[in-house]
């Protein structure tokens, strides 16, 4: 039902990551025919062509809402990242949706969008090499590194609502997030029904210091979807190694259930 970063750092010792691989493969060897099928170049022009005078952030949600229904990327490294390639539309997991969207809505074309690809996905720089890229292993793993990089908005988290710090991981003494609770006290308010939200915000669910694997600070990215006084969360909804898809769901459903203590927010402006 979620999307861990990195997933397949549960994998631990060799015989896990065997049986991991081996389950994965027999998933995709095994899955039906999908629906689904990743738009062409031609359609992302078009599309580009279409939404190009829109603000970034309403761009990005409109992005992300042309992947609803794509189904889930199982692989536990990421399919992607396994080829080795910045396109891989047909099956998605919470972090390539976040790339993909982002590079899809600041560029012109499909070329361009893979150039983007180049800087925003990766803590340096990606290097082309073929149909592919040679340095996959300096990519974004975490979404942590993604807030504090710069690269992926600026965060507003503040402007949601009230801050509170709990113990953090991976070399950070703590970490501020808008709790769970707090959330759903400002969403049982009418007059918060927005929360501040806009087109394009992405939501970086925080995961409880008990709950970590190996130290991953951010369990979950989602991307908002205003519609007048509605607030959406679109989301890859799955678990490593099982099923799922991109869906989009109301912001207050997505926080009732969550299994996360928080959330941290940037906005691209």
């Amino acid at each position: 039902m979620h999307c861990d970063i990195p997933a397949y750092r549960r994998l631990n010792g060799p015989f896990p990551v065997l049986a991991g691989m081996v389950l994965w493969f027999l998933l995709i060897i095994m899955s039906p025919v999908r629906s689904f099928s990743a738009v062409s170049d031609d359609e992302i022009r078009s599309f580009q062509r279409a939404i190009a005078e829109r603000p970034l952030g309403e761009r990005i949600a409109l992005w992300a809402e042309k992947f609803v229904g794509t189904p889930y990327d199982p692989d536990p490294l990421g399919e992607y990242v396994r080829r080795n390639v910045i396109v891989a539309d047909d099956r998605v997991d919470c972090m390539y949706l976040s790339f993909r969207t982002v590079e899809l809505a600041m560029s012109s074309t499909p070329e361009e969008a893979a150039v983007i690809a180049l800087d925003k996905r990766f803590v340096d720089r990606g290097i082309p090499e073929g149909n592919g890229v040679q340095n996959y292993g300096n990519r974004f793993q975490y979404g942590e590194d993604m807030i504090e990089s710069g690269k992926w908005g600026r965060e507003i988290t503040a402007d949601i609502g009230p801050v509170i710090f709990i113990r953090g991981s991976r070399g950070r003494e703590r970490v501020g997030m808008v709790t769970r609770e707090s959330l759903q006290v400002l969403l049982r308010k009418p007059e918060n029904a927005g929360m501040g939200f806009k087109n394009g915000d992405f939501v970086f669910f925080i995961k409880s210091p008990e709950k970590r694997y190996e130290g991953e600070i951010v369990g979950h990215i989602g991307i908002i979807r205003r519609e007048g006084n509605d607030t959406y969360l679109i989301h890859a909804s799955g678990r490593k190694m099982g099923e799922g898809s991109v869906r989009k769901v109301p912001f207050s459903d997505y926080i009732g259930s969550m299994p996360f203590a928080g959330i941290r927010v940037t906005r691209f402006e």
